[in-house]
């Protein structure tokens, strides 16, 4: 489809085709509902901070036909590791968690977004590029969107529904009237992708914890690594020398001796932590970065943008076909956005955490972390943490919305959400346990 074959009505108006746009779309494609997804970038952006696809994601990415290429692409990451330089404090291995994909897949943003756009050109749709959203104005029932393409035709589309998945800085959220609040932390971080000589054997993110600061350490295919590193204010975009220091001064035994060759990406960037504050504004949504911005400590961000795709497609779909009333779409802010706010709690966590810098408190945090990994299932529920697979909707709250899932999930269950039991609270001061899935309902 290009602009000039653009329809003047259509069911989803998706802006945005990153990650979660395109799995959206794709969603949307195999359920068979009338779509269109545009972006203003002519081509999918090169380089990018996402690096690896949590089990969780991958689940759903199963569902819409694109898992097995993706697993092809990436490695199988063993999960997380903490150390102080040489010593090892903490790993959480993903090998006996509760998921068909029992690993971490480290893989590019950019090639998930490839493969994301084969596999809904597959299913008979396409991005429209070089396309950007300038005016929204409602239309009941739905909204009159004017776009206007790379040569400066406009034209207007009507949508039952818009999706904002325009990252950050989004168009959709601002012309729907809506905030972003929160915060942007102080410190900065440099980025770099790094070819090395030798690929590494160690398929562990790791976060290394020195005197001299910070550095996470993942490796991904092609004989790269990954380098996230906290750096001085006005540090620009670091170097082969930068990153080679970097390792030398700051990472393990495994990765300080590696022979960095070049870099094929470099940036430095600084965190934000906001939510929108609602996910629903009548007829238009918003997923991913523009419903939420976080720490990309952990491997969160992709994953929990690609998973309000998920939530979101079936219950547009169950609205659009009168499968279910139209208020189950309420649900998606009911359920979405308070993990967003967890998600920022924890890897906001996370980042205090690896970047004290007190040499006492950081001794302190060090030893806590070795009793920890003593505990028995501590670790094991801190990996189903990063993996996502905690994630539940235990009380749904909009209206009837309860009642409605409940036929979503008799009639149609492979496109519902994990569902979740609760387990025994534990003793006084030691962290409550995953609880468990309950997989499969018919």
């Amino acid at each position: 489809m290009t602009t000039q074959q653009l329809p003047t009505h259509t069911d989803v108006l998706i802006v945005g085709a990153g990650p979660a746009g395109l799995a959206l779309a794709a969603s949307l494609a195999q359920l068979g509902i009338e779509h269109v997804i545009i972006d203003q970038k002519p081509t999918a952006a090169a380089g990018s901070k996402a690096a690896g696809i949590q089990p969780r994601s991958l689940e759903y990415l199963a569902r819409i036909g694109v898992s097995d290429v993706l697993v092809d692409d990436g490695l199988r990451g063993g999960g997380f590791a903490v150390v102080d330089r040489d010593r090892s404090l903490i790993r959480m291995s993903y090998e006996s968690i509760a998921s068909p994909f029992p690993f971490l897949l480290l893989i590019s943003q950019q090639q998930t977004e490839i493969r994301l756009a084969e596999r809904l050109n597959t299913l008979g749709g396409n991005v429209v590029r070089s396309t950007r959203l300038v005016s929204l104005q409602e239309e009941f029932p739905g909204s009159a969107a004017t776009v206007v393409d790379e040569d400066g035709f406009a034209r207007v589309i009507n949508a039952r529904y818009v999706v904002g998945c325009d990252g950050i800085h989004s168009t959709v959220r601002r012309l729907s009237g809506l905030d972003f609040p929160g915060d942007a932390p102080a410190a900065l971080f440099a980025l770099a992708d790094a070819e090395i000589e030798t690929p590494t054997r160690n398929l562990d993110t790791t976060f290394s914890l020195s005197d001299h600061g910070m550095l996470i350490t993942s490796p991904l295919p092609g004989g790269l690594i990954r380098v996230v590193a906290g750096v001085p204010d006005d540090t620009p975009a670091p170097s082969v020398s930068d990153i080679v220091e970097l390792l030398r001064t700051r990472a393990g035994a495994w990765a300080k001796d590696v022979h960095v060759t070049s870099l094929t990406d470099s940036s430095t960037y600084r965190v934000q932590q906001r939510v929108a504050p609602t996910l629903r504004n009548g007829n238009v949504f918003l997923v991913g970065d523009a419903a939420h911005t976080h720490s990309p400590a952990g491997g969160q961000g992709m994953n929990t943008g690609m998973q309000d795709a998920a939530n979101l497609a079936w219950k547009l779909h169950h609205a659009l076909t009168g499968r279910a009333a139209e208020h189950i779409l309420d649900s998606y802010d009911a359920e979405r956005r308070p993990v967003a706010h967890g998600l920022i709690a924890f890897t906001s966590q996370l980042m205090q955490l690896a970047t004290v810098g007190d040499p006492h408190l950081a001794a302190l945090r060090n030893e806590t972390l070795l009793g920890a990994a003593r505990v028995p299932d501590v670790t094991d529920w801190l990996a189903t943490k990063l993996s996502q697979l905690d994630i539940g909707y235990p009380n749904p709250t909009a209206g009837d919305a309860g009642a409605d899932a409940v036929q979503v999930l008799l009639v149609y269950p492979v496109w519902l959400p994990h569902i979740w039991s609760s387990d025994a609270p534990p003793g006084p001061g030691v962290v409550h346990p995953a609880a468990a899935p309950l997989r499969c309902v018919q």
